[in-house]
């Protein structure tokens, strides 16, 4: 196999804190050099979050134009995602950073149980979500917890709502949520292939132990991989991930396992549309 593998890193997320692994970037300035050396290591798009002074998640648009600042200087080719996850705030102020046209944000389309709660995407929400995504000519990625969010993503692109190929990115191993399993894993495929075409590119993201599971399902079967601590925070069950960067070294080496050559980010942008 000798398609490019596209390497998203996924530096912070809303969860993890230092407490829970001191490599986890909160700030700024550790965001950027933690992105930075992701990139070096074979990443070509950045899944974006943001905390504010307290080390809690927002959605404060500053805060994202200035992360895209700081990336795009010490990285310039690189992509862009932010996300516009529940967990940085609610309802229209989840989109607030879309105005600011980062190349990419995330998008789920429905809703599913979290760990400890509802993760509530509303039709009215995910329709001005895709709205503003038009506007702003933003890309998004479909960030599917559930096989319904597949069929409803073929729904919106049926009804104009999704521009291009709909990137699917099938998200394994949250509790409460859909598991790492290896037949749904196939499932998943061989719908996006019958939904958007044997060529519509896709990406898996594992969370905790699961990352590497099913980062090599994806390498190993023509799809593209997501990692970094957002997702896990370990090597192993002894061993903290040092950096998001060591995080990605796994997955380009499991790109060499199979023979795929990692993207570059021309690569990445012409795979994905962009």
């Amino acid at each position: 196999m000798s398609d490019p593998c596209i390497i998203c890193v996924a530096i912070t997320g809303s969860v993890p804190t230092q407490a829970d692994n001191p490599a986890v970037p909160v700030t700024l300035s550790e965001q950027i050099e933690s992105t930075h050396a992701a990139f070096e290591a074979g990443a070509s798009i950045a899944h974006c979050h943001v905390r504010d002074d307290e080390g809690k998640p927002t959605a404060d648009p500053d805060r994202y134009a200035a992360l895209m600042e700081g990336i795009k200087a010490h990285c310039p080719d690189m992509i862009v995602q932010l996300s516009t996850g529940g967990r940085s705030g609610a309802g229209r102020e989840r989109g607030g950073m879309l105005p600011l046209r980062p190349e990419m944000a995330s998008l789920t389309v429905g809703s599913n149980n979290f760990p400890t709660r509802v993760y509530e995407n509303s039709p009215d929400l995910v329709d001005w979500l895709s709205s503003e995504m038009i506007k702003y000519n933003v890309k998004p990625e479909i960030e599917a917890f559930d096989l319904s969010h597949i069929f409803h993503a073929a729904l919106m692109h049926k009804r104009g709502q999704l521009v291009g190929t709909p990137y699917v990115q099938f998200v394994m191993g949250v509790k409460n949520a859909m598991p790492a399993d290896r037949a749904v894993f196939d499932f998943y495929r061989a719908t996006v292939a019958r939904l958007f075409g044997a060529d519509a590119p896709w990406c898996t993201a594992g969370v905790g132990p699961q990352q590497i599971v099913v980062n090599e399902w994806a390498i190993s079967t023509g799809g593209h991989a997501r990692t970094g601590l957002e997702d896990n925070i370990r090597l192993d069950k002894n061993t903290l991930a040092p950096s998001n960067a060591a995080l990605v070294e796994r997955s380009v080496a499991l790109c060499e396992q199979y023979e795929r050559p990692v993207a570059t980010t021309a690569e990445a942008r012409g795979i994905l549309g962009l």
